[in-house]
């Protein structure tokens, strides 16, 4: 899987002389968190909902709302921009952006293609994506865990017995948890999992359906 299977496109972006003031009401119209700051075509800078935070005045301050109100109109983003941008490539393969985003600590990545802004991938991107795919989160039919059956040859006598119900692999995970044998979790095609459970413990496998 690539970053372009995953990035949400249609990037809103601002540039660096927009407002504070106008900053947040734009994420709040779109209801985004991150807005990519773009000057002549070119990603200068990015701005967040807590970087916003961070330089709005605080309920203690002793400024008039009208000082309030004249401050964050006339202050621009370009005074508070995170300047050190995270970017990938929209054909950068889903891991690796995702071990790039922890390694750097950043809740989003910047998507660039010819040095122009395409996507922008985040936190949310990965779960919704990649994760709940993997975990069978919204997806219909039955997870299926086998404990100690993570090995090559144990999960070819899984799948002969889910294919001899003509049932259809949705997902398989494998739970590396230090354990001498790992755990396999498979995600079949079917509400009713019952007969693959009862076949799979005749074969000696200790098999149960795994809730959601």
């Amino acid at each position: 899987m690539k970053v372009r299977d995953i990035m949400s496109q249609n990037v809103v972006t601002i540039s660096s002389n927009t407002s504070i003031a106008d900053a947040k009401r734009i994420m709040e119209a779109h209801h985004i968190r991150r807005l990519p700051v773009v000057d002549k075509g070119n990603l200068t800078g990015v701005i967040t909902e807590r970087g916003l935070e961070r330089v709005s005045p605080s309920k203690a301050t002793s400024l008039t709302v009208w000082e309030l109100s004249y401050l964050l109109e006339k202050t621009t983003v370009k005074d508070i921009m995170e300047k050190v941008v995270i970017t990938v490539s929209p054909d950068m393969d889903a891991e690796e952006a995702i071990a790039m985003a922890q390694a750097s600590k950043v809740g989003s990545l910047i998507v660039l293609e010819d040095n122009m802004v395409v996507g922008i991938v985040t936190t949310n991107d990965f779960f919704y994506k990649i994760i709940n795919p993997l975990l069978g989160i919204g997806i219909p039919g039955s997870r299926i865990e086998i404990k100690e059956a993570g090995d090559g040859k144990s999960i070819e006598a899984i799948l002969s017995e889910i294919n001899s119900e003509g049932l259809k692999v949705s997902s398989i995970h494998i739970e590396q948890e230090g354990k001498l044998k790992n755990d396999v979790c498979f995600h079949v095609d079917t509400a009713d999992a019952g007969k693959l459970i009862m076949a799979l413990k005749a074969k000696g496998f200790s098999a149960a359906i795994r809730k959601r």
